[in-house]
Parts: C-alpha cells; structure tokens; sequence
C-alpha cells in the first residue's frame, strides 16, 4: 500500500466500515471514462465500468469494459470532472459469472493491478493508492474495496507484464476487465464528514481536509495546527511556518505570511525578509546606500557607516570621498595643476585629461602634443582625407588637403564626390548613357546599374552592334525579322517586317490560331476537330477534318473516298458503286441488292 492511512477489504467482513461510508456518493457513475486499448468491434468500452450496473459479469452481459487481448500494458481512467475528496474505491472485476476462486480463468489477468488518484491524466503525477504484490489466484478479493483518503480528479486503474519472468499464476498479458468502478467521496469540494456537510476549516491549503476528520491536508502560508488556525510565532513565518524570520527593524516580528519586516531593516541589512547582509558595495539602513567608487579600495566600505576603507582614489576627499578636487586641480591629495584645455576648461579632478578635449591641433591626456602626420582637428580626432593629392596627409588644424584632391573628388578637405554628371581628375568629364539616365561613377565614369538601351561599354558610350538591342546590348535581335537578327538597336523592333509565321514589333509573337504565312494574312484550312494550323506554311499538325485532304486540307475529297484525311473507301456495295459522300461515307442512291446501313457494309 502506497499510504499509511489506505487499507484494502474485501465485500465480506467490512460491516464496520461499510457503516462509516454509506453516507458517501459514488463520485464516478457515468462519468467520462477512457481505456488504453479497447476491444476492437465489440460494445465493451471503457464507460461499461461507470454505468452502475454490475449484475452481468460476463463479456455478453453488457456491463463489463473489456481490454484488447495480447497487450503488455493495460489502462483505463475515469474523469471525476474536478478535484474531489474521495474516501474509498470499490473494484468489481470480471468473472464471467463463474466462482471466484483459484480455478477462475480470470484471476490471472489482475493480479499486480494498481490504482492511482492524480490530478491529472498521468498515473506518475498522482498518489498511488494501491498496487498489489501479495495476492495469488486464490486470494486475490473480488469485488474489492480500497481505502484512500485523498483528493484527485482521475482514479486510475493499471497493469502491466513488461518485466518478465512473472510470479506464479500471472497471465502472460495485462487487462483492465472491470464491471464496475465506483469511487466514493464528497461530490462538492471544500467539506467533509460522513454527509459531506461539514467544511473544511478556512485556511486549510486550496480548501482542502481529510475527509473523516477535517484535518487540514496543509495550510495556507502563515498559519499552522491541525485546523490551520493559529499564525506563525516565534520569529517564524511562511509555509508550515518552516521559515525564520530576518532582522527587522528594533527587533520587530516579521509578517507570519511573507516574512517581511514591517518598517524596513536594520543597519546592514536589506530584502523584504531583511535576511541578507548588505553586500559589498552598498551600507545603512535596508542598505539603500552605495559605498562610494572613489574609496581606495572602489565600492568597499564599513557596511554601517560608509567609511572608505584606505582613503580616497586620486582626485576625492572626505571621509567618504565623495567630494571632488577644487576647479584647477588633480590627482592623489588633489596636488596637481591642469595643463591646456580647449577654451581654457578646467581639467578632469582626478586624471588632469580635459574633459571636453583639446584645441584643434593636439592631443594626449593633457592636450600637450601635436597631431602625427594624417591627422588633424580637436584632439586629433579626424583623419586627413584619403583623396588628397597626397593621401592621409593634410593641414593638422584645418585638414586642408595639400597638393589638390584625386580624381572624382572636390572642396578644400577632397571629401566631396564630384556633382552628378560629371566624374574624373577636378570632375571634369561628363557622364555617358547611363540607364534611366542615372549619375555614373564620380572617380572612372562607369555606370553603377548599367547602360541604357541601345548602349554599352564601361561608360556607356558605345552603340549595340548589329544583331543586339536593349539595356547593355544584351538582347538578341530575332531571328524572325524580315532580315534574321537586324532590329533597331533601341527597341529591337524589326527592320523589313517579318518572316511568314510571325508578327509583332519583334516579330517575336506567332500567328494567331487560324491564321499563317508572311503578315498572317492567310487562314487555315479544314484541320481535324477545327485545329490551328502551324502558323508558318498552313499546314495542319495533326491531318484534315473529315472530306479534306492536302497539305493544307484545302482540298475536298476526290470521287471514291471520304472520310479523314480522304483515307476511307467508298464501300463497292453503293448502288453506284464506290461513289459516296465525302465527309460521312453515306451511299448515294442506296444498297446494292443483299446489303444495308448508310454505308452499305452489312
């Protein structure tokens, strides 16, 4: 047994007990109810075990669910609907109506069966109420009674034979043959007693108590005792009151709930439990305070009264040295005098830098050293331009390019690209035929997205050559134009029109259906089922429709036969014989003597 509370009965010998539970109501009946593997095509579901009846215990009685043979594992589960209390389970498995003892079949398909109450579809996450591990074919109960005080929504039934060998008398497979599973407790949450009428005292944890006696199965935080109604003492607080409280301020008792202290911490101190020193770097009270980063050692300091340990760092004084050096001083004991800052500023109070930088020129943590070569400006922080006539080398003050700028760039510090159209050494070259008349490229000329149509080359300056048209030249002239592969080299529209078959501006758009030849002013013939005809000579892809031949299907069929394509003979059976209709083959004037149908061949 998986509680020290639970205990198992049999039907006989339970009076005493049955008079404590009858009171109670069957928190399962009709309830939803669910199987792992259901007998495949027969009524014997999973919800057989929670429809009250259990005068049948047979598998032809109607009232007993049924698990599918030659499983390792067998489950079935009812859905209370909430979490309930529940005071006991009754089992009735299946006997197929015959006596329960060690010569039945079906003691063998429970034995080692287990019962779980959990909150939800997982028998792991719940309580395990029962498992068997004792029985054999002889005493194993039947109906069965478990007791098992306990709160769940979902009762669970399982076995399994995964773990062979098995003990002596197991079947070799797991099943769930159960005719009825009742479940008895309280239906509504929150009460207690052989009526269910009495509730549970107010603190007890998510309203829950043992269902005999009312006990609290746990308390809310902040309370204890059986009833959960007395508050954490003692300097205790929280759940189960398991928690000390911290150091509140004067000695003060924490809240019995949180823990926390009421009007803050002591020196020292700090959290809402005032559980936690303050740590390095923070003093006072509820340590709100921060040592000071200009201690000797930075952020270290008596946790009380935020006196720096080994004096102050260059440039502070005070014993908490948080006050900077007077205006014109630096350093340690504030000693040292500032060098040349821009405007005359006063430098940085504890390294002498100048805090705003130096004049253009200089350089260095006291703006005393000239500008290398390549650079220039305040604090030279800018580099001379790389489009110099000299690159990187310029005036150290004004970055004045000396020597004038490279190609493609303009303006006294070569830092301007040359204006859009024009490009090369003091930009003046213009630009070629860039596409959508884009700026081309301010140093080489070349155009960034290529050239427009009709042009190409690197600067877009050459015209297409014969046979090619279009952005960069790069399309083909057709060759279906009048004279193959000349077109206009802007729009590739054809010179001389174009070659039978084809039409359009480009001559790149076949003859429409039904139509051929030089301007596709021609039509087709009489092409099988009204077929288009190739669009270049007329000719018909497929054959001609009935009553045509030809290359063309222009003409009709000559005297003898029909039919497509003229391939058919006119039947000999004619009443004139070999003469009949083109298209249908249909005799004119009739049969000879001894023959029928329209063409005469029956």
């Amino acid at each position: 047994m998986c509680r020290e509370d639970a205990s198992l009965f049999c039907l006989l010998g339970f009076l005493p007990f049955l008079s404590t539970v009858l009171a109670y109501e069957n928190l399962a009946l009709n309830k939803s109810a669910w199987q792992q593997f259901p007998y495949p095509n027969r009524p014997w579901g999973a919800e057989k075990a929670v429809d009250g009846l259990k005068s049948a215990l047979g598998a032809f009685g109607g009232q007993c669910v049924i698990s599918g043979n030659y499983k390792s594992t067998a489950e079935w589960r009812v859905d209370l609907g909430e979490v309930l209390s529940i005071h006991y389970i009754f089992i009735q498995h299946r006997t197929e109506n015959v006596a329960w003892d060690e010569n039945n079949y079906y003691t063998a398909r429970f034995l080692g069966f287990s019962v779980y109450v959990s909150n939800s579809t997982r028998k792991e996450d719940g309580v395990l109420c029962f498992r068997d591990s004792n029985y054999t074919r002889a005493t194993i109960p039947n109906p069965t009674n478990i007791t098992c005080v306990t709160h769940g929504r979902y009762v669970i039934y399982y076995n399994n034979r995964t773990s062979p060998p098995y003990p002596a008398g197991y079947d070799s497979y797991a099943f769930n043959d159960i005719c009825e599973l009742e479940v008895y407790g309280c239906p509504t949450p929150g009460y207690y007693g052989e009526d269910c009428s009495l509730p549970c005292p107010q603190k007890c944890q998510e309203g829950r108590c043992n269902i005999v006696d009312g006990t609290c199965l746990g308390c809310i935080p902040g309370y204890t005792g059986p009833a959960c109604d007395k508050e954490c003492a003692d300097n205790r607080f929280g759940f189960e009151c398991n928690s000390t409280c911290g150091k509140c301020l004067n000695g003060e008792q924490c809240n019995h709930v949180n823990g926390s202290c009421p009007n803050g911490c002591d020196e020292g101190v700090f959290g809402d439990k005032c559980d936690k020193e303050c740590p390095v770097g923070l003093f006072g009270y509820n340590c709100r305070e921060n040592c000071s980063m200009n201690c000797g050692v930075p952020g270290k300091c008596d946790r009380v009264t935020g006196e720096c340990r080994g004096g102050c760092q260059p440039g502070w004084r005070d014993l908490q040295c948080k006050i900077k050096c007077k205006a014109g001083e630096f350093g340690q004991n504030c000693t040292e005098s500032c060098g040349n800052c821009v405007q005359n500023e006063a430098c940085h109070h504890v390294n002498g830098s100048c805090l705003n930088g130096c004049d253009a020129g200089y350089e260095g943590t006291n703006c005393t050293q000239e500008c290398p070569v390549g650079l220039f400006g305040y604090n030279c922080r800018e580099n001379c331009s790389m489009n110099c006539g000299v690159p990187g080398k310029c005036d150290r003050v004004t970055g004045e390019c000396r020597g004038g700028c490279q190609s493609g760039w303009r303006d006294l510090q070569c830092k301007i690209k040359c204006k859009a159209g024009e490009f090369g050494q003091n930009c003046t070259e213009s630009c070629g035929n860039c596409v959508q008349n884009e700026a081309c490229h301010h140093v080489n000329g070349s155009c960034l997205n290529g050239c427009d149509a009709g042009y190409e080359g690197t600067n877009c300056t050459q015209e297409c050559p014969v046979g090619l048209f279009g952005y960069n030249c790069r399309e083909n002239c057709s060759m279906n134009c009048g004279v193959p592969g000349k077109c206009d080299r802007v729009t590739g529209e054809c010179r001389g029109g174009c070659q039978p078959g084809w039409r359009d501006l480009q001559c790149k758009i076949k003859c429409k259906a039904g139509e051929f030849g030089q301007n596709c002013t021609e039509s087709c013939g009489n092409c099988v089922q009204n077929e288009a005809c190739h669009h270049v000579n007329g000719s018909c892809l497929n054959g001609c429709d009935a009553g045509y031949e030809g290359t063309n299907c222009t003409q009709e069929c000559p005297v003898g036969l029909f039919g497509y394509n003229c391939r058919e003979n006119c039947s000999m059976n004619c009443g004139v014989p070999g003469k009949c209709d083109r298209v249908t083959g249909e005799c004119r004037g009739g049969c000879q003597s001894g023959w029928r149908d329209l063409q005469c061949v029956q």
